[in-house]
C-alpha cells in the first residue's frame, strides 16, 4: 500500500506545468461559459456525519454567476434528508463538478458556502411561481477544468452505449428491497412520472 507522498510522486511523477496553470482562484471567461452551459452539477460536502455527493440539475445556467468569485445554486424540494445543507452548516467547504451533455471536459470549483434564505434571492430563482427553498452561495477559491479522458474511456455520451432502464431495478424495487418487501413497488413506479412532475419545484 502507498503510505507516503514520496511513494505517490515516484509512482506517478510530477504534474506538467500546464496542469498546474489550469487552476485559478476565480472564474475566468472560459470557466464562466462552462457554468452557463451546464444543466448538472455534482455537489460534494463534508460534515460531522460524513461525506456527501449529490446531483443538482435544471436548465443550463441554473447555477447563477453573481461575479467571477461567487456562484448561487438554488435548492429545490427533495427528500428532506438535507445531507448537503446539514454538512454546510458545520463545514462550509464545498466542491462542485459541472457536467455538460456531450462535452468531455468538466469544470471543478472548490470554495466555501453559505445557505441563504433571503426572500428576494429565493424569489429570483422562482419557477412556475415557486421560489427556491434556499440558495447555496459559493465563494470560489479554486477553479480547474478536467480533460476529457474520463468521458473518452467511459464512452458515456455515446447513445449506442446507453443502458436500457429495464435492465436495472426500478426505484420502486429499490424501496421494496430496502423495506423487507413491505412496499408496493408497482404502484410507486406507476405513479412516479406524475409525482416527479408535480414536485420538481
Amino acid at each position: 500500500m502507498l503510505t507516503t507522498l514520496d511513494q505517490l510522486e515516484t509512482l506517478y511523477g510530477l504534474p506538467q506545468e500546464r496542469a498546474l496553470r489550469k487552476e485559478i482562484a476565480f472564474l475566468n471567461e472560459d470557466y464562466q461559459a462552462m457554468v452557463k452551459a451546464s444543466p448538472l452539477v455534482i455537489v460534494s460536502s463534508s460534515g460531522a456525519d460524513g461525506l456527501d455527493g449529490s446531483p443538482r440539475g435544471d436548465v443550463p445556467g441554473f447555477v447563477r454567476i453573481i461575479d467571477e468569485r461567487t456562484l448561487a445554486i438554488p435548492d429545490r424540494p427533495g427528500n428532506n434528508r438535507l445531507d448537503t445543507l446539514r454538512n454546510l452548516l458545520v463545514d462550509p467547504r464545498i466542491a462542485l463538478l459541472f457536467i455538460i451533455p456531450g462535452i468531455g471536459e468538466t469544470l471543478r470549483v472548490n470554495g466555501r458556502a453559505q445557505i441563504s434564505i433571503e426572500p428576494e434571492l429565493l424569489q429570483s430563482f422562482a419557477v412556475n411561481g415557486k421560489p427556491a427553498r434556499s440558495v447555496i452561495v459559493v465563494q470560489v477559491e479554486a477553479a480547474y477544468f478536467h480533460c476529457s479522458k474520463a468521458f473518452v474511456r467511459s464512452d458515456c455520451w455515446n447513445p449506442d452505449k446507453h443502458v436500457e432502464r429495464s435492465t436495472l431495478p426500478s426505484a420502486g424495487a429499490f424501496h421494496k428491497r430496502l423495506n423487507d418487501g413491505q412496499f408496493d413497488a408497482e404502484a410507486y413506479d406507476r405513479e412516479m412520472p406524475e409525482r416527479v412532475k408535480a414536485t420538481l419545484y
